[in-house]
């Protein structure tokens, strides 16, 4: 086979390396990749919104699959698009993209659907949002509802941040803001779930623990990560199956109602505390850095899973995981 990854981080030199294992893989570039990808694929120097572009150099190089590592592309409608001209390609398409491209979409679906999560309140105005704040309680949080890199929430432990936070994402620090969503601050240890799919069927992709803050303790502002390891302390049956029967399959039933069929890697931003889980966020694609120790830990073949997924066909297929820990 010939496969295309597109991205340029960590995580998609991490997907590479681990395609690479696959003995069914004759070929494989990476749209645009980096330092790392270039020593063991052949980057395309394209914009991954350029998917034109990108289509262009699939069909004329004959790939026989895509896989998307970064959200923007797939808030964007990558899939649709490559879909539309009977490409084979991984990911969720332009919907179910929503789960991160708007916490908002994702709030509401919680509230619909009854999934654990932080109380919130939505505001559409600076003022409204500053004078809910003046009633509440601290600590709590800030969240832009667009994507933001994983910058875009703030922890706020008094009046004076939470409006520096709310002025930042409606001056337009994350681009344009018509929403901002404060939620409750949850005290508990936060875990990163994974699942694949293919629309059909799902199953779980291993857990991690990523550190978010800089600084010793946690005392500094988000980042993207800042390191991971894998798998995550936390996990334990009874608490897996709280995960699966009140976040994931809630989730997965929400989409469907909506017209909507989940292919690709889901990620759940997990608050456990005592034991029960609570949603924090969804991502729609693999982690990074969480990415880079889940990887080394899977032992089936990758490509055998990207293409029953592609092919909803996942139920046939058994994820074997090796019995080691990793971090990075």
């Amino acid at each position: 086979m010939i496969i295309g990854v597109i991205g340029s981080g960590g995580r998609e030199h991490a997907i590479c390396k681990k395609i690479l294992e696959s003995k069914k893989v004759k070929k494989l570039y990476c749209f645009p990749g980096n330092a790392g990808t270039s020593s063991i694929a052949t980057n395309v120097e394209v914009e991954i919104s350029d998917f034109d572009k990108i289509k262009d150099f699939t069909i004329n190089n004959k790939i026989d699959l895509l896989v998307v590592g970064p959200e923007k592309p797939l808030v964007d409608g990558i899939v649709d698009f490559f879909q539309k001209h009977n490409i084979k390609i991984f990911g969720p398409e332009k919907i179910a993209s929503q789960l991160e491209g708007s916490k908002i979409f994702t709030k509401k679906l919680c509230k619909k659907y009854k999934i654990p999560t932080a109380k919130f309140g939505i505001f559409y105005k600076r003022n409204q949002a500053i004078y809910f704040l003046k009633k509440r309680n601290f600590p709590l949080v800030v969240k832009a509802d667009g994507l933001a890199s994983g910058k875009g929430v703030y922890i706020c432990e008094n009046i004076e941040m939470a409006k520096n936070a709310v002025n930042e994402i409606f001056d337009g620090k994350f681009g344009r803001a018509e929403n901002i969503l404060i939620e409750e601050f949850l005290i508990g240890e936060e875990m990163s779930y994974f699942i694949v799919s293919d629309g059909k069927t799902f199953k779980k992709f291993g857990t991690a623990q990523d550190h978010k803050r800089v600084l010793e303790g946690d005392k500094g502002k988000n980042t993207g990560g800042m390191g991971a390891y894998s798998p995550s302390r936390l996990i334990n049956n009874n608490l897996d199956k709280k995960i699966i029967n009140k976040i994931i399959k809630p989730t997965i039933k929400g989409l469907n109602n909506m017209g909507s069929k989940f292919v690709g890697f889901l990620y759940a931003g997990l608050m456990i505390i005592k034991n029960e889980p609570y949603l924090i966020e969804y991502n729609v694609r693999m982690g990074d850095p969480e990415c880079q120790t889940i990887l080394p830990r899977l032992k089936t073949d990758i490509v055998d899973i990207f293409v029953a997924c592609c092919e909803n066909n996942l139920s046939s297929k058994k994820i074997e995981w090796y019995k080691k820990k990793v971090c990075a």
